[in-house]
């Protein structure tokens, strides 16, 4: 590296640079930006896991205040499948004086990142 010092009194170090130098930013941008777009990938990934199991709550929680109205176990499963995310398993039970309406759903991704998430809701039966 050559620089030159002595100017207006002061030391100054100007140097330039050796072409051996040329090329870092370009292979460090190279290992970066896919890093990033993974990450970035991975981020929506969960925020797209987040977003169908609360649709999962949702669901389950509209299915269970229908059934615990009375309303026919059609409508409740309606009710709840109208509310929760596409491709959805919606299950209704009565244990007792409860209903159980319990929904899960698959979330997006390719291969092994396709989980299943669930929501599930209780609701007293009202009386008649």
């Amino acid at each position: 590296m050559r620089c030159r010092g002595w100017s207006s009194g002061h030391w100054r170090a100007t140097c330039d640079r050796r072409p051996r130098d040329r090329g870092y930013v370009t292979a460090e941008t190279a290992v970066v930006i896919p890093a990033l777009v993974l990450l970035l990938g991975m981020l929506l990934w969960g925020l797209g896991a987040i977003a169908v199991r609360t649709q999962c709550g949702d669901a389950a929680r509209a299915g269970a205040r229908a059934a615990a109205r009375g309303e026919p176990s059609a409508t409740v499963l309606g009710v709840a499948r109208s509310a929760a995310p596409d491709g959805a398993d919606v299950r209704v039970a009565r244990d007792g004086g409860l209903y159980r309406v319990s929904v899960s759903a698959p979330t997006w991704g390719p291969g092994p990142l396709t989980l299943s998430v669930h929501g599930e809701a209780v609701a007293h039966a009202e009386p008649e």
